[in-house]
């Protein structure tokens, strides 16, 4: 058994990135589901779909709910979840805490839980030019 993974996020960023990872490594070890919330939507019925995701997805070890960011309506459906028995949540999703947890399967749902934050922290990086270096050739 696995941890199963449900991203819930504003349009189909969830679906994309998911897409996406599993694309970069050429296969989804984990059961994943996207869940794509839009202003139109009921939020009662986005709260019910999510839990009927998360029952369907935990295969007895748990599900790892990913969102894009806290306080949104996304992570507010996320954090209803809490009260459903090994449930954790993560916010602010991203393609390297997304890779970091496909590329950690076969941890508990505390570990991937860390693994996700780790991921999305050590992901985020400031990017500068360097600098360029003048050769002489004699």
């Amino acid at each position: 058994m696995t941890v199963g993974i449900l991203v819930i996020t504003h349009g189909r960023i969830g679906e994309e990135m998911l897409e996406q990872a599993s694309t970069t490594l050429g296969v989804c070890p984990l059961d994943t589901e996207a869940l794509s919330i839009f202003p139109e939507f009921d939020i009662d019925e986005m709260n019910l779909m999510a839990r009927v995701i998360c029952l369907r997805i935990n295969s007895g070890d748990g599900v790892l709910v990913l969102t894009d960011m806290y306080g949104s309506t996304p992570s507010n459906i996320a954090q209803r979840l809490l009260d459903l028995p090994n449930v954790e949540v993560v916010t602010g999703i991203n393609m390297p805490m997304l890779i970091r947890i496909m590329n950690y399967a076969a941890l508990s749902l505390q570990e991937l839980r860390e693994k996700a934050v780790s991921g999305g922290h050590d992901g985020i990086m400031v990017c500068q030019q360097e600098p360029t270096r003048i050769t002489h050739q004699c």
